[in-house]
């Protein structure tokens, strides 16, 4: 019996044209297929590079093969990373390479009200970026009357304290935790006034609770960035479950509700100051929720309140949510990434093989005339050095920051025979700290922490470190809050090594988790135990 010829020939176009689409083309017609391909299955299929990113060892798995096979690497039909500078990320990220769907899927806020940092479109972004980067320069964060004022209260009065407490009798502290306490306390007073701000280093418990679950809620990100249709489906017919727990979406809802108090409370400071003509106390100003909500009432608002009424001036309701969207993800990038260098800062400078170091610090923390004067600590080598080394080393965020090909996209070294032309307009193109800062040619015997490499370096050396020196991302979208993390983590060393020496006495959590952020992983709830000698700094630095 015959098959009918229609059906048929039906059946073999679709069959030809599917692997042409999916096979050839991709595989040997392409303008990647010259790319070497992070596994065989890359060429034409997305399920390697996906998996390593649902088991968050994308990183490492990426960096492996990079190692393997330059500095261009193929991780999908329609995805490459690159790790260099010229070819790479001076080409995608300086040159303003847009940044698709990847950010916006999981970085929205409220229900989908747009932060800067989810801005898919560079003009969007860089509108946003101008009339908020100001307020976080290092000139302005130095003159800061309320933010030095904070931070001697938060240190002083607050974790010091706090840490004599905590390691009472030689016992251990767990210094991850203090270190997601002070630096919530830190971006919330800067952001909303000290008065508004997180209190976790004297509320531990509630600090603990909370991390555990803003920590725990990330372990699900995969599903809504990089299988978004997938997980909107399953939320349409009401089976997210299945694969995201119902916490996390409590927990997402008790996270927006916790920063719009503290929008409410740095309203009333505001129109307290501004509408009243009532000064208050320097520390209690809402220096970053100012500047944020006086240059959003300048635009036309783009979303209204859906929630009741708050008690916050009429003026802003149309706004509120834009407001909050925006500072929610500075708070939130704020702790998460400080924390995160501190408590590796911590770790490496406790080692006994690193005792000369802690001891240069102390020495050096023991000439400042004011401990809290931003000024003279931004000016000091050793510490400088050892933050930087720090962040090469142990950067928070080290994975995939994905960006979208324009038309005639041209990437890879510059001359040489990876040099890639005519890449297909949306591509994904990405690169990442972990493998920038670990090429053994700019940064000799990477995997060590050598603070040494950046006091003993030549200027030309000095330049080229910072060329690939990738911590805070590069081009318009950098980091806007670089400044005040370097600072407040800077403070917070001042403020415990020129109180204590450190010593280690259990770090088996100490080891980085391999997906887009690079927290310590922990062991049995523990991540990082030091013991406190509170000596005088004469006494440990001689």
């Amino acid at each position: 019996m015959s098959l009918p010829i229609i059906p048929t020939l039906a059946l073999t176009l679709l069959l030809s044209l599917a692997l042409y689409r999916y096979i050839l083309y991709p595989a040997l017609l392409s303008p990647l297929a010259r790319i070497p391909a992070a596994h065989w299955s890359a060429r034409f299929t997305r399920l390697w590079i996906l998996t390593h990113r649902y088991h968050e060892r994308e990183t490492p798995a990426a960096h492996q093969a990079h190692t393997r096979l330059g500095p261009i690497v193929r991780l999908a039909p329609d995805q490459i990373s690159l790790n260099c500078v010229d070819g790479g990320i001076r080409t995608i990220y300086a040159g303003g390479y847009e940044k698709g769907a990847w950010y916006p899927n999981l970085f929205t806020n409220y229900g989908g009200v747009t932060c800067m940092f989810a801005m898919a479109e560079h003009s969007t972004h860089a509108k946003r970026k101008r009339v908020l980067s100001n307020v976080y320069a290092k000139s302005t964060l130095h003159a800061s009357a309320a933010f030095n004022a904070s931070t001697r209260i938060l240190l002083e009065d607050r974790l010091i304290p706090r840490l004599r407490e905590l390691g009472q009798d030689g016992a251990e502290v767990d210094f991850y935790d203090v270190f997601t306490a002070i630096t919530t306390d830190f971006v919330t007073a800067y952001v909303f006034g000290l008065a508004n701000s997180s209190n976790f280093i004297q509320q531990p418990d509630l600090n603990v609770a909370f991390f555990r679950a803003y920590k725990g809620s990330q372990r699900y990100q995969f599903w809504p960035q990089d299988l978004p249709t997938f997980t909107a489906l399953l939320a349409k017919i009401g089976l997210l479950w299945l694969i995201v727990p119902k916490w996390v979406a409590r927990h997402g809802v008790d996270k927006e509700d916790w920063v719009l108090r503290m929008c409410d409370g740095a309203e009333a400071e505001v129109v307290k100051v501004q509408e009243k003509g009532q000064q208050g106390k320097p520390e209690h100003w809402p220096t970053v929720y100012a500047q944020t909500r006086n240059a959003l009432l300048k635009e036309p608002p783009t979303t209204t309140d859906p929630k009741s009424p708050a008690p916050t001036s009429p003026t802003l309701r149309p706004r509120r949510l834009e407001v909050a969207s925006e500072l929610l993800d500075h708070v939130v990038a704020g702790f998460d990434t400080s924390s995160i260098t501190l408590t590796f800062f911590a770790w490496q400078l406790s080692k006994p093989a690193h005792t000369a170091w802690q001891t240069r610090l102390r020495s050096e923390i023991a000439s400042l005339p004011d401990k809290h004067d931003a000024k003279a600590i931004d000016a000091l080598p050793v510490l400088h050095a050892l933050v930087m080394e720090t962040l090469r080393l142990h950067a928070p965020i080290p994975g995939n920051e994905p960006r979208t090909t324009p038309a005639h996209a041209v990437l890879g070294p510059p001359g040489s025979d990876l040099e890639i032309h005519d890449i297909p307009a949306g591509t994904r193109v990405q690169s990442q700290a972990w493998s920038l800062h670990r090429n053994p040619h700019i940064f000799p015997d990477p995997n060590s922490w050598k603070p040494e490499r950046w006091l003993e370096a030549s200027e030309q050396q000095h330049r080229e470190m910072l060329r690939w020196f990738w911590a805070f991302g590069s081009g318009g979208r950098m980091c806007v809050g670089s400044n005040l993390a370097l600072f407040d983590m800077k403070a917070v060393i001042v403020g415990v090594w020129g109180a204590f020496r450190t010593e280690v006495g259990f770090d088996k959590g100490m080891v980085h988790r391999g997906g887009y952020v690079a927290e310590p992983v922990g062991v049995e709830g523990r991540v990082l135990g030091l013991r406190l000698f509170e000596r005088s700094c004469h006494e440990s630095c001689d």
